[in-house]
């Protein structure tokens, strides 16, 4: 079953396309990016497994355009992996909030569009732009089945004491304010996949997953399900990332928009654009800037990175603490996979949890799937590469199979 997976933000479209034999047995046969949508000068990266990358720039007006360069691309008889799009046998769509309506992926018909549509107050950059890619789908492969996989659909587990927020009830009631959590997708394909590796069983274990990168999470998984995570119900709760301060203090930011006067729109730019890293450091929200100025003695760069460390131990902790044990440590991500000195840092400091953590292993290990613990620690700790992609085509495959 060959599988277009899609994932549409406010101004790009990431996508791969997947021969997926089984949910085990695939291959990958092209993947790319559309990028600057709707801006004077487009650009379209495309490459297919085994060839160099091709790449186009132009006129990109809206996402239907965009999608159709794609499905021209891949059907191209020099650059394409397809004879023709009936090739195509679904598209697989990531949708950032499911809210309570979806507790698994999808097929998409219109009551389940009407149902992302109404969750586009909870996500208003994710949810409307994930829904311009199913309808573009519609437009130029109507007779193509799609289906939803939500970001948020993992964490639906999590018991209501977990999620919910100390505020009055009715504002749950009304608006349905509460932790939902997100990278749901990435956080039960890499706790599965290390727990493989290590030879656990995913379904009766104790795992705590680190998604770390621009936007990073932490999630308690006990028994193969979500239990609790630090995103909440946006995901500017939790750690601090790249440009998103994470968790602070209310009445914090009330002081703020009182003495700046700032409006709500102020408020959010703040939290979630200019804080984190970026407000931090104060020059950079990439975490490879701030390595290496902290490298050269910086020392706001340090305290960026301590204050980093400090939380994923913080959080690590306290999923133990709320899941009575550890059987696994995860760590992935752009920041998880490759950076070896956080990976260091927090392993070296959880040895009272019965991590016996390999520094020497650790060393050499960027993006690739690797036990960091010594064989005989009782808490084992892994970094593994995530695929989302991987995890939709899976989803799409097994909804269409029924």
């Amino acid at each position: 079953m060959i599988i277009l997976v899609l994932n549409c933000g406010s101004s790009s479209i990431k996508y791969q396309v997947l021969d997926m034999k089984s949910t085990s047995n695939y291959n990958l046969l092209a993947k790319g990016l559309v990028e600057r949508i709707g801006l004077e000068t487009g650009i379209l990266s495309h490459r297919v497994t085994g060839k160099e990358k091709y790449e186009i720039q132009g006129s990109i007006p809206d996402h239907t355009q965009g999608i159709k360069k794609v499905l021209e691309l891949l059907t191209d008889s020099k650059l394409g992996v397809l004879n023709s799009l009936s090739d195509i046998e679904a598209v697989g769509h990531r949708v950032a909030h499911g809210g309570e309506y979806f507790s698994s992926s999808c097929l998409i018909d219109e009551d389940v569009i009407k149902g992302i549509e109404n969750l586009c107050e909870l996500a208003p950059l994710h949810n409307p732009a994930n829904l311009l890619g199913v309808h573009a789908i519609k437009t130029l492969m109507p007779a193509t089945p799609q289906v939803a996989a939500f970001d948020t659909s993992f964490h639906q587990t999590m018991p209501n004491y977990a999620y919910m927020y100390a505020l009055p009830y009715e504002y749950y009631t009304k608006y349905k304010i509460r932790r939902y959590g997100f990278h749901g997708t990435s956080h039960k394909f890499v706790g599965k996949k290390a727990c493989d590796l290590a030879g656990i069983d995913f379904e009766n274990s104790k795992v705590i997953t680190c998604h770390l990168g621009n936007g990073s999470s932490i999630t308690a998984i006990k028994n193969g399900k979500s239990v609790d995570t630090s995103m909440g119900f946006t995901p500017l709760e939790g750690l601090i990332m790249g440009t998103r301060s994470g968790d602070i203090d209310a009445g914090a930011v009330t002081f703020i928009q009182e003495k700046e006067k700032l409006d709500a729109a102020g408020i959010n730019s703040l939290l979630n654009k200019k804080s984190g890293f970026l407000g931090v450091f104060g020059s950079s929200s990439d975490a490879r800037d701030i390595e290496a100025a902290a490298q050269k003695g910086d020392e706001r760069a340090k305290l960026t990175l301590d204050m980093l460390h400090y939380k994923v131990i913080k959080y690590i902790g306290s999923y133990t603490a709320a899941m009575g044990g550890v059987d696994m440590i995860v760590f992935t991500g752009g920041i998880g996979e490759n950076d070896v000195s956080i990976r260091e840092v927090v392993g070296k400091r959880l040895k009272y949890l019965g991590l016996d953590f390999d520094a020497q292993v650790n060393k050499g290990v960027r993006g690739k799937d690797v036990i960091l613990s010594k064989p005989e620690s009782v808490v084992k700790m892994a970094t593994v590469t995530t695929n989302e992609e991987l995890v939709i085509a899976q989803d799409t495959m097994e909804i269409l199979n029924k």
